[in-house]
Parts: structure tokens; sequence; C-alpha cells
């Protein structure tokens, strides 16, 4: 499908990306974007890219242009490379937040080649050691303002999430980043805080690693997460985290006064309401 890939960033996400598309036969070359040499050179040995170069070099050459990279650094590197976008071109993100990114691009000449999207798959991991075949399998994509994308250029992006497994769902950029709150930025912030209870309270590293079972250890999981990813995403979606921190701690307080009170019967209550969830998720 494609003669030439760029990736900028190769990363867990741009990396298992560059498998994918190798994986279904999509792509004959893939060019690698890296700010450190480490990493060029690690994706290059894993296979992830033929080629490292430098932004401009890498973006003349390609025919889809994939930018996964923290959210703080992705509005100036989408600039750049749509200032230099031709028009046979693709340019795709798969950040986390959208809606500061879609306001700042929102009036550039070139908006209709870029297509904004959140393909919904991670790990804690981070690196291109930490790409994986068949990541993005039966995972859903969010496309977000399909409306201002160039017809060919929505049409490339969603086919090529729809070869790799995954499907497509469309949302406004306020109503993505909101969802991502719930869904996905709460998720971390409760398995950071968790993580920092357990290492105030529990002074014995030896205990924690052998006590550690199923429950905290998938809770925590996310505590490995890095922060270079992390920090900027909590703050260009500050509103909608706040918002969603402040339900969750008012959750909180409830099974907290449950406790002081030994109130089983609203303690009861609360989990049983918690239980609903199985409904959704299996």
């Amino acid at each position: 499908m494609f003669k030439t890939v760029t990736i900028v960033g190769v990363g867990l996400i741009s990396g298992s990306f560059a498998l994918a598309l190798r994986q279904q036969g999509l792509v004959e070359r893939v060019i690698g974007v890296s700010r450190t040499k480490a990493s060029a050179l690690k994706a290059l040995e894993l296979g992830l890219i033929d080629e490292a170069l430098p932004l401009d070099e890498a973006v003349a050459q390609a025919d889809l242009v994939y930018v996964a990279i923290p959210v703080d650094t992705t509005i100036p590197v989408l600039q750049q490379v749509l200032d230099q976008l031709q028009d046979h071109q693709v340019l795709t993100d798969a950040g986390s937040t959208k809606e500061a990114l879609c306001r700042h691009l929102a009036h550039h000449p070139k908006r209709g080649r870029f297509v904004a999207a959140h393909p919904m798959w991670g790990t804690e991991y981070s690196g291109p050691e930490a790409a994986v075949k068949d990541a993005f399998r039966g995972r859903a994509c969010v496309i977000c303002e399909q409306e201002r994308c160039d017809a060919d250029a929505l049409e490339t992006v969603e086919e090529v999430y729809r070869k790799i497994g995954m499907h497509i769902l469309h949302m406004d950029a306020a109503a993505h980043d909101m969802h991502a709150a719930y869904v996905s930025h709460i998720s971390h912030i409760t398995s950071f805080a968790l993580a920092n209870t357990v290492l105030e309270k529990e002074k014995e590293e030896d205990a924690i690693f052998e006590l550690a079972a199923g429950g905290f250890e998938s809770t925590v999981r996310l505590a490995k997460s890095n922060p270079a990813m992390w920090v900027p995403i909590f703050l260009q979606n500050r509103e909608n985290v706040l918002d969603v921190l402040n339900e969750h701690i008012s959750q909180l307080r409830k099974f907290k006064a449950c406790l002081e009170k030994e109130n089983a019967d609203y303690l009861r209550e609360l989990i049983e309401n918690a239980n609903k969830i199985r409904k959704i998720i299996q």
C-alpha cells in the first residue's frame, strides 16, 4: 500500500505500528526519526525501521508520516511537518490528547492532509524494545474532526487501521479528551498514587515483592509508565482530569466513611454498584 512510511518517534506505539504494517504487507520501507541516536540504533537492530534520518529528509520521502511522541512536543512537530507536506502525502498522529492539537492546527493551509487519530492501545513500557506484534488487533481507533480531513487522507488512515485489526470511532476533539480522561488518564493517576501510597507505608521492599498478589500487581502495573509521556498528557487534559479526579476522590471518601462508621450495608451497596461494570467490561 505504501512505498515509504516515516515514523516520528521510534517507541512503543510507532514501533508496534511499523511491525503491524510489515506483518500485513502494507509498506516497503520504514524511515525512523528519533531524538536520540540510541533509540534509532535499537530500532534498526530490531528491524522496526530500515533507515534513520533527520525529520525534514524523512518527511520528504514519505507517503505517510506517523507521529507518536509525547503530546507536549507533538504540536510543534506536526506544525513543522505540515509546513513541508505535499498534496499527495498524509500525516497522522497517535496522541492521547486532541483538543489543543486540533485547535492549534485548525487554520493551517494543509490541515486537510492531517488525520487526528488515537489508537486506544498501550502498555506501561516505552522505547523501541517495547514494540510488539498484533498490538492493535481488536482495539478501537478514535478519529477526531474527520470533517476537516481531505477525503483521500481520511480514507487512507482509516483503511490502514482497519487492515491492522482496529475498528474506527469518530468523535470531536473535546469529547475524545473527556472520555480519555474517564477511561485512561484517571487509571494512570490512580496507579501512580497507589504505588506512592504503598512505597510510603510499606518500607520493606522484599515484602512488597513477595506479598504483592494479582490484584495489587494489576492495579499498579501502570505506575511503571514513563513520566515523559504522562506529565504532558495530564497537563494538556487538565480540566477533564481534574473533573474525574474530583469524582474519584469523592468515591474514595464514601469508602472511607463506611469504614470509619463500620457501615457494612452501605459498603456492600458501593461494591455491588461497582460490580455493574461487569456488564460493560467482560
